[in-house]
């Protein structure tokens, strides 16, 4: 597998992170590039993890996860999405001057829950006999830079449109976690 098809590769499997760290840039009242850069590397982190795991455990970790993988996401992503919509009909804090921080447990379940499907790209890396370092730095990277950017692009949009902007952001998180299950449904079904 050739360079250009694993960065391609990359920036489809860190789409659902890129959709998470725009919704995360919404949320802060002022751009924090240090938070910004937290969000970025615990995506890019998760994003490495989880082929690397897919590789090595190719045959068994993908029959325990397969049957659940889908599940295990739309939870996830509906949960925060979830939480996300409450915070932005439930009021909250508009006048507070300092940035909005996410909770670190609650960003690693959003990394988590937007790199499942890593895990079987990884697996498939396995079978094809792809140079797993190679592979995981590429989708790291691009995770990487593409997330950094979309904390700052989001910060641009919620700051003038925080309140529906984080309504949507949230939509679209249970909007990914939904594709992830019908996706599978229909593969499988």
């Amino acid at each position: 597998m050739t360079t250009f098809s694993i960065s391609l590769i990359g920036i489809g499997v860190s789409a659902d992170a890129f959709a998470a760290a725009l919704t995360r840039g919404v949320t802060m009242c002022r751009l924090d590039y240090r938070h910004a850069a937290i969000i970025a590397l615990v995506f890019a982190g998760f994003q490495m993890l989880m082929p690397l795991l897919g590789w090595a455990f190719t045959a068994r970790f993908t029959s325990l996860l397969a049957p659940v993988d889908h599940w295990i996401a739309f939870a996830l992503l509906a949960l925060i999405g979830g939480k996300m919509i409450w915070d932005s009909v439930s009021g909250g804090d508009d006048a507070e001057a300092a940035p909005r921080s996410i909770g670190f447990r609650r960003l690693l379940l959003l990394g988590l829950a937007t790199s499942i499907d890593a895990a079987a790209v990884g697996a498939s890396f396995g079978m094809l006999q792809v140079s797993i370092l190679q592979a995981v730095l590429i989708i790291g990277h691009i995770t990487l830079v593409l997330s950094f950017i979309a904390v700052v692009i989001g910060n641009r949009i919620g700051v003038r449109f925080r309140r529906p902007a984080e309504l949507l952001g949230g939509l679209v998180l249970i909007g990914i976690g939904t594709k992830v299950v019908l996706d599978h449904l229909a593969f499988f079904g």
